[in-house]
């Protein structure tokens, strides 16, 4: 039984004609006390420019005549804000808190460099293009006053236990007056209440990067066999780098919202 693999017909056209659509009422959460719903949302904490300075040493594989072009990225591995933990009853935002930021993470480097043939001789330098890609680390630590956060953070609540007892009176034996007792608490026995908290864990946004960077090589020798004289190569460079980035710190946290009802003969 032969089998027809063409379920479409591509020979023939299809014909899509108009569907009819109506206005739909959307469903919309109710208003709690004073006609407010509460959402729980990504709070802006803090957007923060923040400035280091790296140094690195770069070992070429070839010999290097000249760098072409030299591509950056900036990548953030870790962006954690240290918050204190507070009890129960405790406020959990508190004003004018001076907070540490941890920051971690590399500037990826992508080179592109001419390396000419062994055997380039005369007035002309043959050469081929390769590229090395490397990541240069940073890694700091920045205060954000209390005074300049945009939102304050909630503070996350420190989990208890607590344990308890049982009075017991045993008797106390041979060796001691029967009216005698042991009057304690029972070694056989462990009671605890333990409470957990799950907290909101601030978390991090990449805004923006500028990158201002200086490369000089260390051991540029000319090149043999009666090339240009003022052509040589070298294999290592050492790199200065001044680092600027933005970031964004948030936090999800409860946020009330008023809701205004909706004027009779407006859409």
């Amino acid at each position: 039984m032969n089998k027809d693999n063409n379920c479409v017909d591509v020979d023939v056209s299809a014909t899509v004609g108009d569907c009819e659509s109506v206005e739909a009422t959307p469903v919309t959460t109710p208003g709690g006390p004073g006609g407010a719903v509460i959402l729980r949302v990504p709070v802006t904490l803090a957007e923060r420019t923040v400035r280091t300075s790296l140094v690195a040493n770069i070992q070429f594989p070839d010999p290097v005549l000249e760098i072409k072009d030299i591509k950056k990225r900036v990548k953030i591995v870790q962006c954690r804000l240290l918050l204190p933990g507070i009890p129960e009853n405790g406020d959990p935002f508190p004003d004018d808190l001076d907070l540490k930021l941890f920051l971690k993470g590399f500037v990826r480097k992508n080179i592109q460099y001419a390396t000419p043939f062994p055997d380039s001789t005369g007035s002309c330098v043959s050469s081929q293009i390769r590229s090395l890609t490397t990541d240069i680390p940073f890694e700091c630590v920045t205060t954000i006053p209390g005074d300049e956060f945009i939102s304050p953070p909630q503070l996350p609540i420190f989990n208890t236990r607590n344990e308890f007892d049982f009075f017991r009176a045993q008797e106390l034996g041979r060796g001691f007056p029967e009216k005698d007792e042991l009057l304690s608490s029972d070694l056989s026995q462990f009671h605890q209440v333990s409470t957990q908290f799950y907290n909101q864990l601030p978390f991090c946004e990449l805004i923006s990067s500028k990158i201002t960077e200086w490369n000089e090589a260390v051991d540029r020798t000319p090149l043999p066999n009666h090339a240009p004289f003022e052509e040589g190569t070298f294999t290592k460079i050492i790199e200065k780098m001044f680092l600027e980035f933005t970031i964004k710190v948030l936090q999800n946290q409860q946020v009330p919202l008023t809701v205004v009802p909706p004027t009779p003969g407006i859409f």
